[in-house]
């Protein structure tokens, strides 16, 4: 049985992987983004009760 034969599958796993790691990844990182997130105050806001009127 062919597939049980790991030396070709192997070599194709490891070279597709090279090929994703060095070309796609890079692409990927680079992108920039238009929004950068701000960083939020630790302060709570302060909020009243409400008086309803009934």
């Amino acid at each position: 049985m062919p597939q049980l034969n790991p030396s070709p599958w192997f070599a194709i796993l490891v070279f597709s992987w090279i090929i994703f790691l060095t070309l796609v990844v890079p692409k990927v990182l680079n992108h920039i983004f238009p929004n950068d997130p701000t960083a939020q105050s630790t302060q709570t806001p302060k909020t009243d009760s409400w008086s309803w009127p009934w």
